[in-house]
């Protein structure tokens, strides 16, 4: 909008039909008043009709004598957030649902302390568990008992974490109790923080 062709406007005409039908901006204005300040992210319409994904704030303004005589309205276009924010969801899922299909691999996550807290099809063929029975379990499990006794998952562990990754071939235990040959690969994943 040009400023004459909105100036004297209600400012409700930025909402969805929707919003304008819910009464989101009377009470955004209540809000306002009542709490000193109105924040919010959700959808807003330009003069066109396109909408965009906005994050507003509104402020009460009052006079000296304590007389409200307005408000002060904030908006930020977050679009492009909005946009990246759902292409990385997108992006999140489809890989997760790559992971989940692969069945040549056993693909798992474990916790920092070795607990598995992810499983797909493939360690389900390879290893004999399903999810729920494996899931919350120590991976030590997989070991034989000689190697479990002896300390080598928490050593495979402190390895990929000190070195990057663990990499070795070894004897595995299914949930049957059969006994098969591996070869492992542990890598650390770390967060945004490098934690």
């Amino acid at each position: 909008y040009e400023a004459d062709e909105i100036v004297g406007e209600h400012f409700s005409r930025f909402y969805t039909e929707e919003d304008r039908a819910d009464g989101l901006p009377a009470r955004a204005l209540a809000t306002a008043r009542a709490d000193g300040k109105f924040e919010q992210e959700g959808w807003r319409v330009r003069k066109n009709g396109e909408r965009f994904w906005a994050h507003v704030v509104i402020d009460p303004i009052w006079d000296k004598a304590g007389a409200l005589i307005g408000f002060a309205k904030i908006t930020r276009d977050l679009t492009e957030r909005q946009e990246a924010s759902a292409s990385l969801r997108e992006s999140e899922e489809l890989f997760r649902m790559l992971v989940q299909s692969v069945t040549d691999y056993a693909i798992y996550r474990l916790d920092r302390h070795g607990y598995v807290i992810s499983w797909n099809a493939g360690a389900q063929r390879i290893k004999g568990y399903a999810p729920a029975e494996i899931i919350g379990h120590h991976f030590s499990q997989f070991y034989t008992p000689d190697d479990a006794a002896s300390g080598e998952p928490a050593r495979a562990l402190a390895c990929a974490a000190n070195d990057g990754r663990f990499v070795a071939d070894g004897i595995r235990v299914r949930k049957d109790g059969s006994r098969f040959s591996a070869s492992v690969v542990i890598d650390p994943i770390y967060d945004a923080k490098g934690g």
